[in-house]
């Protein structure tokens, strides 16, 4: 996203007169871009589904678990990849920003047949260790005896990132780390087979970043000066 580092300098001030009129004029071009939103989102749900039959196992709190258990007893699963590589001895910062954003969230999927959890490749221990560091509730598991990251654009082997090409967001590409962040959705019909219905990576989930609505509106907007999210640190590693 492009920003007017002088966007608060010298800014036009005007009567409220002036001031109504023009947000009203803004409303309509909101109004317009929320039509459009709704009509992608509903192409999004109306993508094509694919089965998932291969067999992935997680471990977390209550030990190991195949991915139609992670659903909870609901039938529909959002995944977020958390970037946690086993090496790591922290999660990454920009997920963990992400993630303060799902405190509370649970119940309120729950209430309308969604199950979220995050994955991750580090070891459980890993992973449960700092999700108490950070006060988390919403349930981690480990995908790292299994194919799951991969298979899903969310990890990248050795020989991908040497060679700086791998399947990343749907094309060959440089993936940048060796963990990525994404959003995958799953589905269980009443038979307990499971489909994968959607996936975002990269910019795609832009939508899914509560701080950046919320930064986007302020007069200085990102603020980032064309660097990315560069400012943004673990919850209780900022300057007080």
């Amino acid at each position: 996203m492009t920003e007017d580092s002088n966007s608060t300098k010298n800014h036009t001030v005007v009567s409220h007169e002036a001031w109504l009129a023009a947000r009203r004029a803004l409303l309509e071009r909101e109004k317009e871009f929320t039509r459009l939103g709704d009509e992608l989102s509903r192409l999004q749900r109306a993508l094509p589904w694919e089965e998932v039959t291969k067999e992935y196992v997680f471990e977390g709190p209550g030990g190991k678990e195949t991915l139609a258990d992670l659903f909870a007893g609901r039938n529909q699963l959002i995944v977020y990849h958390f970037m946690f590589h086993p090496d790591d001895k922290a999660g990454c910062p920009h997920c963990s920003l992400r993630a303060d954003g799902f405190s509370g969230i649970g119940v309120h999927l729950n209430h309308r047949d969604v199950t979220m959890v995050m994955v991750s490749r580090a070891p459980y221990n890993k992973l449960e260790q700092y999700r108490r560091r950070m006060g988390w509730s919403l349930k981690w598991v480990s995908s790292g005896g299994s194919d799951f990251n991969f298979d899903y654009q969310a990890s990248f082997t050795p020989e991908e990132m040497a060679a700086k090409r791998a399947l990343y967001n749907f094309a060959i590409r440089d993936p940048k780390a060796r963990e990525r962040e994404g959003h995958s959705i799953f589905y269980k019909d009443e038979s307990g087979t499971v489909f994968h219905t959607y996936s975002c990576y990269d910019r795609g989930n832009d939508k899914l970043n509560l701080h950046y609505h919320y930064l986007d509106l302020v007069p200085k907007g990102r603020d980032e000066g064309g660097r990315g999210p560069h400012w943004v640190r673990r919850r209780d590693e900022y300057d007080r």
